[in-house]
């Protein structure tokens, strides 16, 4: 008789899959089955995931790191399709941006880093770009290299002894000996499979195509010599990027049978492509969130019940989280304080209060953990790094530790007769600790002119480089003027209603009004009632208290009832009752700005800085305000920005040094700088946006309704037209909402030309 093949139904051929999946027999096909589920099946697979996981951990905790993001080079032999981490010779000359990061850069960022509680360093860099790039080979020659990988285990050494942090590498391809030169000064590294189909690689057209080191075959290599060398690996698969359910089934497959074998890997990402402007797939469509949620479940199940799977919660909607646990997730991966994801620039790490808000809205307790896991330590680690690790694992809890005190003489700038120093010498000090200076030195700095600020400027911009990243934030929003024009509850609610047809997600409203500023706010809010509504300058919450006969405390907690999510920082220009008298008289005095201002942090809403300049007033007078805005965030934590705006008009030399001085005084502070677009003109914006700046602020949309009573009339700028601004500059324009977080994608997002 000849044997005959038994074909199941297809809703009992996924009955069996699952079953398998549940019980670790899952097979390759069965992964491919699973991986198309959809609706009530979808439903069942996550209940299946979530099931698995929670047999492995029944505690309920989902883990992240507490990161600082060091990406120390963005030279790369790689040409992947999708990547905007990466920079040619000829890009790295237009943002006027070395080659590899500096060691004082690097410290920098890795002692702010360690003073917001960071405990791991994530070293971040393409593939060996000396393969490729004369301008690599040349700067590893000139300060003494024969590779990257050398520069990064010398660079994790000295983070490592200067901070405490514990250095966790993303350097792609290793080979056996090179994961031995670098074992010594990172307790865990990382590398994404990414994928294990050879079409990807090997055809034109496609993602990975002239990439050397996406070979699949080459990459399966390192998980090996991982393995091989005893390092605890963080690995995973990207999807979106054109595989195929079948490639990503043998991919999760591939990660499993070398864990199997050694046992390294200790996280495994799921990753979701997110398109990005200026590369060759920003026209592709991003992973929908149930394929995306049906692939993590699907790795619950081949990686088992103990495995660590990891999705990175700023590649995701916050609303999307939750289908993301019910999906087995048990680990958000590194999140930080600090810095940006430099390799993800138009998408914003989550406030990590924010991220345990919504973890425990899935029902789960969100726990702080080292880079690199228990189970590893101390038998995979060696023992150079080991009581760097150890010194953490011993504080009572993980939030509480902090790194081993630092050293700072293997790279300190002397401060003797600090008073005399000249301003190259002051700059030189600031690339070690740019919020360190005395107030002298900040004060000379704004005085800086020639090759001088030219010099001061790179530092900033490095600075802001390297923390806030290289996107450029815009908020798509309109602004209201009240002194500008005689306006009626039911305009102010149409103007707001245009405004979200727009497709804006915030109303800004400041001035004096015959209107209630609490019936302003309730119009606007009820027109449009996914609107954040940015309103009212100190000196109109005083003069709104006045008007309902309250307290400043009770009064704001009145308007946020109404609405109101925030407030502008502005009503003052400097913060100096001399110069007050002098230049604005009817502003509110001093005291008085600042008592609103707390009150304001104080009763949940947040607001902008803003410093005039050019008003005649000294450069101590500059660094007096900008030390009292640092003052109020310390207290408050409550400033989302910080505006310099020009006062008079003034040359572009003033401008830089205000811009480039700011974003050094109040690094560690207040991390956005605005330039203000509406008040030097977007061709003057540009050059500020290389001098520190990271913002433009809001697009300020004028509508058909009562287009007189916008805040800068005849100024508008679309999201096209500073998209084509940063495009010029080779960076990314991201949009953001008031406070910085990524919009739903129901109101907008990263900006794709």
């Amino acid at each position: 008789m000849t044997e005959q093949t038994i074909v199941l139904p297809s809703d009992l051929a996924f009955d069996h899959a699952l079953a398998r999946g549940m019980n670790g027999e899952l097979t390759v096909d069965d992964a491919e089955l699973l991986l198309g589920a959809q609706g009530a099946e979808l439903d069942r697979l996550l209940d299946a995931a979530t099931a698995v996981r929670d047999s492995g951990d029944p505690a309920r905790v989902i883990t992240y790191s507490r990161k600082v993001f060091l990406p120390i080079t963005t030279l790369c032999q790689d040409r992947c399709h999708y990547c905007i981490f990466v920079d040619t010779p000829a890009k790295l000359a237009k943002k006027h941006k070395p080659a590899y990061m500096s060691p004082e850069q690097i410290l920098t960022v890795a002692r702010q880093g360690a003073e917001l509680g960071c405990k791991e360093a994530l070293f971040t860099l393409g593939d060996r770009p000396e393969e490729r790039w004369p301008v690599a080979r040349e700067w590893l020659d000139v300060h003494g290299y024969p590779s990257t990988v050398h520069y990064l285990r010398d660079m994790a050494q000295l983070v490592l002894d200067e901070t405490g942090l514990l250095p966790h590498m993303n350097p792609g391809v290793l080979s056996l000996q090179e994961f031995e030169i670098l074992r010594p000064v990172a307790p865990s590294m990382g590398m994404m499979l990414e994928t294990t189909s050879t079409r990807l690689w090997s055809e034109p057209g496609e993602v990975h195509f002239g990439s050397p080191d996406k070979d699949p075959a080459v990459r399966l290599e390192v998980l090996e010599n991982a393995g091989r060398a005893r390092v605890p690996l963080t690995t995973g698969i990207l999807v979106g990027i054109g595989e195929t359910l079948r490639d990503r089934a043998e991919s999760l497959f591939a990660i499993r049978a070398s864990h199997d074998r050694h046992g390294q890997v200790q996280e495994t990402i799921v990753q979701n492509f997110r398109a990005k402007d200026a590369t060759a797939m920003r026209g592709v469509e991003d992973l929908g969130a149930a394929e995306y949620a049906a692939t993590i479940a699907v790795a619950r199940l081949v990686m088992g019940p103990g495995a660590v799977i990891q999705a990175p919660p700023n590649l995701a909607d916050a609303a999307e989280l939750d289908i993301l646990v019910r999906a087995g997730v048990s680990d958000w991966g590194g999140v930080s304080p600090l810095t940006a994801d430099h390799v993800n620039p138009e998408r914003p790490w989550p406030q990590i209060d924010d991220l345990a808000r919504l973890t425990a809205e899935s029902g789960f307790t969100l726990r702080e953990r080292l880079t690199v896991h228990d189970r590893y330590v101390p038998d995979w680690i060696d023992e150079n790094v080991l009581p760097a690790v150890n010194a953490f694992r011993s504080a009572p809890t993980l939030e509480a530790a902090v790194p081993r005190a630092r050293v700072v003489a293997a790279i300190s700038v002397s401060t003797t007769g600090s008073a005399r120093m000249d301003v190259r010498e002051i700059i030189a000090k600031a690339k070690v600790e740019p919020d360190g200076l005395s107030d002298a030195e900040y004060a000379a700095l704004f005085e800086a002119r020639g090759e001088a600020l030219d010099e001061l400027t790179q530092v900033a911009d490095d600075l802001r480089r390297y923390t806030i990243g290289e996107a450029v934030s815009i908020v798509v929003n309109r602004a209201i003027s009240l002194d500008a024009a005689e306006l009626t509850l039911d305009e102010l609610g149409a103007m707001a209603a245009e405004a979200a047809e727009l497709g804006a997600t915030e109303v800004c409203v400041q001035g004096r009004s015959a209107l209630d500023p609490i019936e302003i706010a309730r119009a606007i809010t009820a027109a449009s009632p996914g609107i954040h509504l940015h309103a009212f300058r100190p000196a109109d919450l005083v003069a709104g208290a006045a008007r309902h006969h309250l307290d400043i405390a009770d009064f704001l907690s009145l308007a946020s009832d109404a609405g109101v999510s925030s407030i502008p920082g502005t009503g003052v220009k400097l913060l100096d009752d001399d110069i007050r008298m002098r230049v604005a008289p009817t502003d509110l005095p001093v005291t008085a700005w600042i008592r609103t201002i707390v009150a304001a942090h104080t009763a949940g809403l947040r607001s902008t800085s803003i410093m005039y300049y050019g008003a005649g007033e000294a450069a101590a007078d500059r660094v007096a305000h900008l030390r009292t805005l640092r003052d109020i965030q310390s207290e408050t934590g409550g400033f989302t920005e910080f505006i310099p705006m020009p006062f008079s008009e003034v040359d572009q030399d003033t401008h830089r040094a205000v811009f480039a001085t700011s974003r050094l005084m109040l690094h560690g502070s207040i991390p956005h700088l605005q330039a203000p677009w509406p008040r030097v003109g977007p061709a003057a914006a540009a050059v500020l946006l290389q001098s520190g700046a990271d913002d433009l602020g809001g697009t300020l949309l004028v509508g058909r309704i009562r287009p007189d009573a916008a805040s800068a009339p005849g100024a508008q700028l679309t999201l096209e037209e500073a998209g084509s601004l940063t495009r010029r500059l080779s960076r990314t324009l991201r949009q953001r909402t008031t406070s910085y977080t990524e919009p739903s994608r129901r109101t907008g997002g990263a900006v794709r030309g």
